[in-house]
Protein backbone atom coordinates (compact mmCIF):
# COMPACT_ATOMS: atom_id res chain seq x y z
CA UNK A 1 0.00 0.00 0.00
CA UNK A 2 1.00 3.51 -1.16
CA UNK A 3 -0.73 5.88 0.96
CA UNK A 4 -1.93 9.61 2.35
CA UNK A 5 -3.94 8.57 5.35
CA UNK A 6 -6.39 10.74 5.24
CA UNK A 7 -9.85 9.59 6.19
CA UNK A 8 -10.90 6.70 3.28
CA UNK A 9 -6.92 5.68 3.45
CA UNK A 10 -7.57 4.51 6.98
CA UNK A 11 -10.52 2.92 6.37
CA UNK A 12 -8.73 1.19 3.54
CA UNK A 13 -6.25 -0.02 5.81
CA UNK A 14 -8.83 -1.51 8.28
CA UNK A 15 -10.64 -2.90 5.73
CA UNK A 16 -7.73 -4.54 4.10
CA UNK A 17 -6.53 -5.78 7.54
CA UNK A 18 -9.72 -7.45 8.30
CA UNK A 19 -9.48 -9.36 5.44
CA UNK A 20 -7.38 -12.64 7.06
CA UNK A 21 -6.76 -13.94 2.89
CA UNK A 22 -4.46 -10.77 2.61
CA UNK A 23 -1.27 -10.24 3.61
CA UNK A 24 -0.01 -6.69 3.51
CA UNK A 25 3.60 -6.81 2.42
CA UNK A 26 4.69 -3.07 3.79
CA UNK A 27 3.00 0.49 3.47
CA UNK A 28 5.04 3.49 2.12
CA UNK A 29 4.20 7.14 2.24
CA UNK A 30 3.65 10.52 0.52
CA UNK A 31 3.01 13.73 1.52
CA UNK A 32 -0.31 14.73 0.34
CA UNK A 33 -3.89 14.60 2.83
CA UNK A 34 -1.11 15.52 5.73
CA UNK A 35 2.60 15.54 5.52
CA UNK A 36 4.42 12.43 5.19
CA UNK A 37 5.59 11.65 8.45
CA UNK A 38 2.02 12.69 10.05
CA UNK A 39 0.79 9.47 7.22
CA UNK A 40 3.29 7.07 8.65
CA UNK A 41 2.46 7.57 12.63
CA UNK A 42 -1.53 7.51 11.47
CA UNK A 43 -0.18 4.00 9.78
CA UNK A 44 1.08 2.63 12.88
CA UNK A 45 -1.36 3.40 15.20
CA UNK A 46 -4.09 2.20 12.75
CA UNK A 47 -2.22 -1.30 12.73
CA UNK A 48 -1.48 -1.17 16.67
CA UNK A 49 -5.17 -0.18 17.23
CA UNK A 50 -6.23 -2.99 15.14
CA UNK A 51 -3.70 -5.93 16.47
CA UNK A 52 -1.47 -5.99 13.78
CA UNK A 53 1.80 -4.32 14.67
CA UNK A 54 5.15 -5.64 12.85
CA UNK A 55 3.87 -4.83 9.31
CA UNK A 56 6.94 -1.80 7.81
CA UNK A 57 5.88 1.29 7.44
CA UNK A 58 8.19 3.69 5.42
CA UNK A 59 8.44 7.27 4.87
CA UNK A 60 8.94 8.22 0.74
CA UNK A 61 8.60 11.27 -0.86
CA UNK A 62 7.83 14.42 1.61
CA UNK A 63 7.19 17.11 -1.33
CA UNK A 64 6.04 16.03 -5.36
CA UNK A 65 8.01 16.01 -8.08
CA UNK A 66 7.91 19.97 -9.72
CA UNK A 67 5.84 21.69 -7.79
CA UNK A 68 5.52 22.87 -3.96
CA UNK A 69 3.12 20.33 -1.79
CA UNK A 70 -0.38 21.39 -0.93
CA UNK A 71 -1.87 19.16 2.28
CA UNK A 72 -5.77 19.27 3.16
CA UNK A 73 -5.84 19.46 6.38
CA UNK A 74 -9.25 20.91 6.05
CA UNK A 75 -11.05 18.37 4.47
CA UNK A 76 -9.22 15.14 6.70
CA UNK A 77 -8.54 16.84 9.79
CA UNK A 78 -4.93 18.47 11.09
CA UNK A 79 -3.73 15.07 11.73
CA UNK A 80 -5.48 13.03 8.84
CA UNK A 81 -7.88 10.65 10.56
CA UNK A 82 -10.97 13.43 12.04
CA UNK A 83 -11.98 13.96 15.12
CA UNK A 84 -10.20 10.55 16.24
CA UNK A 85 -7.56 10.38 18.52
CA UNK A 86 -5.11 7.67 18.90
CA UNK A 87 -2.24 6.79 20.74
CA UNK A 88 1.29 7.50 19.33
CA UNK A 89 2.57 4.12 18.24
CA UNK A 90 4.99 1.55 19.67
CA UNK A 91 6.48 0.58 16.45
CA UNK A 92 8.77 2.75 15.08
CA UNK A 93 8.90 4.48 11.58
CA UNK A 94 10.96 1.89 8.90
CA UNK A 95 15.04 3.11 8.16
CA UNK A 96 13.94 1.70 4.61
CA UNK A 97 12.68 4.85 2.58
CA UNK A 98 9.97 3.73 0.44
CA UNK A 99 11.86 3.82 -3.20
CA UNK A 100 14.01 0.99 -1.77
CA UNK A 101 10.62 -0.65 -0.21
CA UNK A 102 8.82 -0.54 -3.49
CA UNK A 103 12.15 -1.77 -5.45
CA UNK A 104 13.46 -4.71 -3.09
CA UNK A 105 10.19 -5.60 -2.70
CA UNK A 106 9.40 -5.99 -5.84
CA UNK A 107 12.65 -7.94 -7.24
CA UNK A 108 12.21 -9.79 -3.97
CA UNK A 109 8.55 -11.39 -5.34
CA UNK A 110 8.63 -10.98 -8.49
CA UNK A 111 4.70 -11.82 -10.06
CA UNK A 112 3.66 -12.02 -6.65
CA UNK A 113 2.81 -8.42 -4.94
CA UNK A 114 -0.28 -6.08 -6.01
CA UNK A 115 0.47 -2.60 -5.54
CA UNK A 116 -2.49 -0.22 -4.19
CA UNK A 117 -1.73 3.40 -4.41
CA UNK A 118 -4.24 5.87 -2.61
CA UNK A 119 -2.59 8.75 -2.18
CA UNK A 120 -0.73 10.97 -4.95
CA UNK A 121 1.84 8.81 -7.15
CA UNK A 122 5.12 10.53 -6.20
CA UNK A 123 6.61 7.20 -4.38
CA UNK A 124 5.65 5.10 -7.19
CA UNK A 125 7.37 7.77 -10.34
CA UNK A 126 10.31 7.67 -8.23
CA UNK A 127 10.51 3.90 -7.60
CA UNK A 128 10.10 3.62 -11.93
CA UNK A 129 12.79 5.88 -12.23
CA UNK A 130 14.85 3.40 -10.17
CA UNK A 131 13.58 0.12 -12.07
CA UNK A 132 11.79 0.68 -15.37
CA UNK A 133 10.74 -3.47 -15.17
CA UNK A 134 8.27 -2.75 -11.78
CA UNK A 135 4.78 -2.89 -13.26
CA UNK A 136 6.49 -6.11 -14.90
CA UNK A 137 7.93 -7.52 -11.57
CA UNK A 138 4.34 -5.82 -9.99
CA UNK A 139 1.12 -8.89 -10.42
CA UNK A 140 -1.23 -5.65 -10.65
CA UNK A 141 -1.65 -2.39 -9.37
CA UNK A 142 -4.30 -0.08 -8.53
CA UNK A 143 -4.64 3.38 -8.49
CA UNK A 144 -7.16 5.65 -7.08
CA UNK A 145 -6.72 8.94 -8.88
CA UNK A 146 -8.03 11.14 -12.13
CA UNK A 147 -11.59 11.87 -13.29
CA UNK A 148 -12.62 11.49 -16.68
CA UNK A 149 -15.19 13.19 -18.52
CA UNK A 150 -16.49 14.19 -14.56
CA UNK A 151 -16.24 17.55 -12.44
CA UNK A 152 -13.06 17.03 -10.28
CA UNK A 153 -12.93 17.29 -6.67
CA UNK A 154 -9.57 19.89 -6.48
CA UNK A 155 -10.75 21.75 -9.34
CA UNK A 156 -13.31 21.88 -12.08
CA UNK A 157 -11.23 19.65 -13.64
CA UNK A 158 -8.75 17.73 -11.59
CA UNK A 159 -8.90 14.88 -8.96
CA UNK A 160 -7.20 15.71 -5.76
CA UNK A 161 -4.69 12.50 -5.72
CA UNK A 162 -3.11 13.19 -9.56
CA UNK A 163 -3.42 17.33 -8.57
CA UNK A 164 -0.83 17.02 -6.04
CA UNK A 165 1.65 15.65 -8.28
CA UNK A 166 0.61 15.86 -11.73
CA UNK A 167 4.17 15.07 -13.16
CA UNK A 168 4.52 11.70 -11.15
CA UNK A 169 0.67 11.06 -12.54
CA UNK A 170 2.18 11.37 -15.57
CA UNK A 171 5.19 9.66 -15.91
CA UNK A 172 3.45 6.41 -14.59
CA UNK A 173 1.02 6.27 -16.92
CA UNK A 174 3.66 6.78 -19.64
CA UNK A 175 5.58 3.49 -17.97
CA UNK A 176 2.60 1.69 -18.76
CA UNK A 177 2.01 2.21 -22.20
CA UNK A 178 2.03 -0.40 -24.56
CA UNK A 179 2.36 -3.53 -21.57
CA UNK A 180 0.11 -6.38 -21.97
CA UNK A 181 -3.21 -5.67 -20.69
CA UNK A 182 -3.16 -8.48 -17.44
CA UNK A 183 -0.27 -5.47 -16.53
CA UNK A 184 -2.13 -2.20 -16.87
CA UNK A 185 -3.17 -0.41 -13.72
CA UNK A 186 -6.92 -0.37 -12.42
CA UNK A 187 -7.76 3.26 -12.29
CA UNK A 188 -10.48 3.82 -9.76
CA UNK A 189 -11.61 7.67 -10.53
CA UNK A 190 -14.09 9.58 -9.16
CA UNK A 191 -16.62 8.76 -11.25
CA UNK A 192 -16.80 5.57 -9.76
CA UNK A 193 -15.24 6.21 -5.79
CA UNK A 194 -17.87 9.07 -6.04
CA UNK A 195 -20.91 6.29 -5.59
CA UNK A 196 -19.45 4.62 -2.89
CA UNK A 197 -21.32 7.43 -0.70
CA UNK A 198 -20.92 6.21 3.25
CA UNK A 199 -23.93 7.82 5.04
CA UNK A 200 -25.27 7.40 9.04
CA UNK A 201 -26.75 4.46 8.63
CA UNK A 202 -23.75 2.91 7.55
CA UNK A 203 -22.21 3.32 10.92
CA UNK A 204 -24.92 2.33 12.27
CA UNK A 205 -24.70 -1.15 10.63
CA UNK A 206 -20.85 -1.49 11.45
CA UNK A 207 -22.03 -1.00 15.29
CA UNK A 208 -24.43 -3.61 14.86
CA UNK A 209 -21.75 -5.72 13.10
CA UNK A 210 -18.75 -5.29 16.01
CA UNK A 211 -21.66 -6.39 18.50
CA UNK A 212 -21.18 -2.88 20.15
CA UNK A 213 -24.06 -0.42 21.12
CA UNK A 214 -26.02 1.87 18.29
CA UNK A 215 -23.73 4.56 16.55
CA UNK A 216 -25.68 7.54 15.96
CA UNK A 217 -23.83 10.11 14.10
CA UNK A 218 -26.81 12.27 12.57
CA UNK A 219 -26.67 15.48 11.18
CA UNK A 220 -28.74 17.24 13.68
CA UNK A 221 -25.79 16.98 16.55
CA UNK A 222 -23.50 19.06 17.03
CA UNK A 223 -19.73 19.68 15.29
CA UNK A 224 -17.36 17.94 16.57
CA UNK A 225 -19.51 15.52 18.67
CA UNK A 226 -17.28 12.47 19.86
CA UNK A 227 -18.21 8.84 19.90
CA UNK A 228 -18.97 7.09 23.29
CA UNK A 229 -18.78 3.52 21.63
CA UNK A 230 -16.41 1.16 24.51
CA UNK A 231 -15.66 -0.47 21.06
CA UNK A 232 -12.35 1.48 20.19
CA UNK A 233 -12.33 0.83 16.43
CA UNK A 234 -15.82 1.59 16.51
CA UNK A 235 -15.01 4.78 18.08
CA UNK A 236 -12.27 5.54 16.06
CA UNK A 237 -13.49 5.53 12.62
CA UNK A 238 -16.99 7.30 14.00
CA UNK A 239 -15.20 9.99 15.33
CA UNK A 240 -12.91 10.05 11.45
CA UNK A 241 -15.80 9.76 9.56
CA UNK A 242 -18.29 12.50 11.51
CA UNK A 243 -15.33 14.83 9.94
CA UNK A 244 -15.63 13.56 6.60
CA UNK A 245 -19.64 13.97 6.91
CA UNK A 246 -19.68 17.30 8.16
CA UNK A 247 -16.63 18.38 5.58
CA UNK A 248 -18.96 17.36 2.51
CA UNK A 249 -22.17 18.92 3.88
CA UNK A 250 -20.12 22.26 4.59
CA UNK A 251 -19.59 21.90 0.31
CA UNK A 252 -23.25 21.23 -0.34
CA UNK A 253 -22.59 17.56 -1.17
CA UNK A 254 -24.92 16.24 1.73
CA UNK A 255 -24.44 14.31 5.12
CA UNK A 256 -22.03 11.84 3.00
CA UNK A 257 -18.75 10.96 2.88
CA UNK A 258 -16.98 9.70 -0.30
CA UNK A 259 -14.79 6.51 0.62
CA UNK A 260 -12.78 6.55 -2.90
CA UNK A 261 -10.13 4.33 -1.09
CA UNK A 262 -11.81 2.20 0.47
CA UNK A 263 -13.42 0.98 -2.98
CA UNK A 264 -9.82 0.88 -4.10
CA UNK A 265 -8.88 -1.62 -1.60
CA UNK A 266 -12.27 -3.43 -1.86
CA UNK A 267 -11.39 -3.95 -5.89
CA UNK A 268 -7.70 -4.53 -5.64
CA UNK A 269 -8.20 -7.91 -3.65
CA UNK A 270 -11.56 -8.48 -5.97
CA UNK A 271 -14.16 -8.52 -3.14
CA UNK A 272 -16.30 -6.37 -5.47
CA UNK A 273 -17.57 -6.76 -8.91
CA UNK A 274 -16.02 -3.79 -10.96
CA UNK A 275 -16.10 -3.12 -14.55
CA UNK A 276 -13.25 -1.55 -15.97
CA UNK A 277 -12.21 -0.22 -20.00
CA UNK A 278 -9.25 0.17 -21.53
CA UNK A 279 -7.30 3.55 -22.01
CA UNK A 280 -4.85 5.42 -23.24
CA UNK A 281 -4.65 7.69 -20.18
CA UNK A 282 -2.51 11.07 -20.12
CA UNK A 283 -2.08 13.70 -17.90
CA UNK A 284 -2.13 17.75 -18.46
CA UNK A 285 0.88 19.18 -16.52
CA UNK A 286 1.97 22.65 -18.57
CA UNK A 287 -1.88 24.60 -18.26
CA UNK A 288 -2.20 26.69 -15.30
CA UNK A 289 -6.04 25.95 -15.90
CA UNK A 290 -6.06 22.76 -16.79
CA UNK A 291 -3.44 21.28 -15.05
CA UNK A 292 -3.83 17.58 -13.08
CA UNK A 293 -6.36 16.67 -15.63
CA UNK A 294 -7.05 13.31 -16.59
CA UNK A 295 -7.71 12.26 -20.16
CA UNK A 296 -8.98 8.87 -21.41
CA UNK A 297 -8.78 7.96 -25.34
CA UNK A 298 -10.58 5.10 -25.03
CA UNK A 299 -11.59 5.24 -29.06
CA UNK A 300 -7.68 4.85 -29.89
CA UNK A 301 -7.44 8.65 -31.48
CA UNK A 302 -4.26 9.47 -30.42
CA UNK A 303 -3.22 6.44 -32.20
CA UNK A 304 -1.27 4.85 -28.89
CA UNK A 305 -1.18 1.91 -27.50
CA UNK A 306 -3.55 1.27 -23.96
CA UNK A 307 -1.95 2.42 -20.73
CA UNK A 308 -4.58 1.86 -17.94
CA UNK A 309 -7.75 -0.14 -17.43
CA UNK A 310 -10.39 2.57 -16.06
CA UNK A 311 -13.38 1.21 -13.61
CA UNK A 312 -16.47 2.32 -15.69
CA UNK A 313 -18.78 0.38 -13.29
CA UNK A 314 -19.49 -0.89 -10.19
CA UNK A 315 -21.74 -1.76 -7.10
CA UNK A 316 -21.52 0.35 -4.30
CA UNK A 317 -24.42 -1.53 -1.99
CA UNK A 318 -22.26 -4.29 -2.15
CA UNK A 319 -19.09 -2.66 -1.56
CA UNK A 320 -20.34 -1.68 1.96
CA UNK A 321 -21.82 -4.54 2.53
CA UNK A 322 -18.37 -6.02 2.35
CA UNK A 323 -16.76 -3.45 4.30
CA UNK A 324 -19.09 -3.16 7.15
CA UNK A 325 -19.40 -7.30 7.26
CA UNK A 326 -15.41 -7.10 7.06
CA UNK A 327 -14.58 -4.17 9.51
CA UNK A 328 -17.45 -5.38 12.09
CA UNK A 329 -15.66 -8.21 12.09
CA UNK A 330 -12.67 -7.07 13.04
CA UNK A 331 -14.22 -4.70 15.50
CA UNK A 332 -16.00 -7.18 16.79
CA UNK A 333 -12.30 -9.26 17.39
CA UNK A 334 -10.04 -6.82 18.36
CA UNK A 335 -12.13 -3.55 19.25
CA UNK A 336 -12.40 -3.75 22.82
CA UNK A 337 -10.13 -2.75 25.76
Amino acid sequence: MDVDTGIDDALALVYLLSRPEVRIQAITCTAGNVGARQVALNNLALLELCGRPGIEVAIGAEVPLEIPLITTEETHGPQGIGYAELPAPAQGISARHAVDVWVEEARAHPGELTGLITGPLTNFALALRREPELPLLLKGLVIMGGSFNYQGNTTPTAEWNVSVDPHAAKEVFAAYRGLPEDKLPLVCALETTELIELRPEHLQRLAESAGAPPELVLPEQPAGQRSTSPNRLVACLSDAVRFYLEFHRQYDQGYIAHMHDAFAACAAIGRTPVAARLATVDVETSSPLLIGTTVADYRGLWGMRPNARVVVSNDPDQCFDELITSVGALARRTGHP
